[in-house]
């Protein structure tokens, strides 16, 4: 479905925020591969996490769930043979199970997404994997991917960092599992390494024992090691809530967000630190953040490794800065649903921004007296893009029509309700 965004000068109203996918999906892996019983609290329901449940399921979890929590008898490290597992558009869940699959015997990964997910690379993973004794079948890399395991090998295990942090994080996962002890050692530069804290955070609390080196380039792992069955609660989502935190500051608003933790672990919780460098009126102070937006906003200069999923967002309120932004150290955003930065660019000129791009980054040459618009907008089927879009819309002077916008639930399904219940003028086209 498409949607239309039309100007919108004022927000106003209280939300909470979504539950955390990156949380989330983390979770009910490790209450899969324990045995016993794990409750997860406050679980978000998006189309990422809802094929987590769906793969887990499949590979032998019993999930009961109620509108507060979801119960899960795990399958410990034997999962079920199945034949094949489809993931949706969901990558990081993708490459989780591919490692977690290679306990099973012969799992073909379909490509449901040939034009999102279908695209993505996964050689790395794929490299890692096979360097551990499993057979791969594979496009380039790409899906679909028939994964011939059974038996994977810990030992010496190399894995690259370029890309994606997904790739390590999925080892993580499946060496303590192993037979034999691990020795991770991550090539080249990782990338999202605040990323890598979470899985971490995740798997200690798990009862997993893992030594990571201070800059997470080594990384020892025990062997014979089994997840604990525990009762997790789900965080609020920064990610999500970047982009209606970018809505507030670019409007006149007075809006809150609840459940979102100052000392998160979450690297994308620097949109509030970006939005302050930028001058937004906001306080962050008991798990809420209140913006008293004016539309007044001063360019910045960020580093964006490390809140990955929080860029376009931050991108979005710099086209109305008073001055030129620059965000680096952001290639890995070209390896997405779609190329973040390529692509996202493309479209913020049809509404009439000023953008360029290098090859890690993103130059945006603020527009304080707002946009053109009046464009139709090609969001790449990707979420972070029609989220971040949406907020440019706001503040152009004729309406944004955004294509298939209902891609927005692969992380956040609530985000158009929200933003109507903010009071943003914001519809479905039929």
């Amino acid at each position: 479905m498409d949607l239309i965004v039309r100007p919108t000068p004022e927000l106003n109203g209280e939300i909470g925020a979504l539950s955390s996918k990156n949380y989330t999906t983390r979770y009910l892996l490790v209450a899969a591969l324990a045995e016993g019983t794990s409750t997860v609290y406050y679980p978000a329901h998006s189309e990422d996490s809802d094929a987590m449940r769906r793969c887990i399921q499949d590979l032998g979890a019993v999930l009961e769930e109620d509108e507060e929590k979801i119960v899960i008898t795990g399958f410990g490290g034997r999962p079920r043979d199945v034949k094949e597992l489809n993931v949706g558009n969901a990558g990081a869940v993708l490459r989780f199970l591919m490692a977690i699959a290679s306990l099973c015997p012969d799992v073909t990964f379909v490509n449901s997404y040939p034009d999102s997910l279908g695209k993505r690379p996964h050689s790395d993973l794929i490299v890692a994997l096979e360097g551990m004794g499993v057979q791969i079948e594979h496009q380039d890399g790409k899906l679909p991917i028939r994964i011939m395991g059974g038996k994977p090998q810990g030992g010496k295990i190399s894995v690259s960092g370029e890309v994606s942090s997904q790739y390590l994080s999925a080892l993580l996962f499946l060496a303590p599992l192993l037979e034999e002890d691990s020795e991770i050692t991550v090539l080249g530069d990782l990338k999202s390494k605040v990323v890598i804290g979470q899985t971490l955070e995740v798997l200690e609390q798990a009862g997993i024992q893992i030594d990571a080196s201070s800059d997470y380039s080594r990384f020892r792992v025990p062997g014979r090691q089994a997840y604990q069955a525990k009762n997790y609660t789900v965080q609020g989502d920064y990610p999500g809530s970047a982009a209606i935190l970018a809505a507030a500051a670019v409007t006149k608003s007075d809006v809150k967000v609840h459940r979102l933790m100052e000392k998160s672990k979450q690297g994308e919780r620097a949109i509030v630190d970006v939005l302050q460098m930028m001058d937004v009126p906001l306080k962050h102070q008991d798990g809420t953040v209140h913006v008293t937006g004016n539309g007044r906003l001063r360019p910045v200069e960020f580093d964006g490794d490390a809140a990955t999923d929080a860029v376009l967002a931050m991108v979005a309120a710099a086209v109305f800065a008073d001055g030129t932004s620059r965000f680096y150290n952001v290639e890995n955003l070209r390896y997405k649903e779609c190329d973040r930065i390529t692509d996202y660019l493309n479209e913020l000129k049809k509404a009439g921004a000023k953008v360029e791009e290098g090859r890690s980054e993103i130059i945006v040459h603020g527009r304080p007296g707002g946009l053109e618009g009046g464009a139709t907008i090609n969001a790449h089927f990707d979420h972070r893009v029609i989220m971040a879009l949406t907020v440019v819309g706001l503040r152009c002077k004729e309406p944004l029509l955004i294509k298939d916008a209902h891609h927005v639930a692969k992380s956040y399904p609530q985000f158009f309700d929200h933003l109507q219940a903010l009071g943003a003028s914001v519809e479905w086209v039929k």
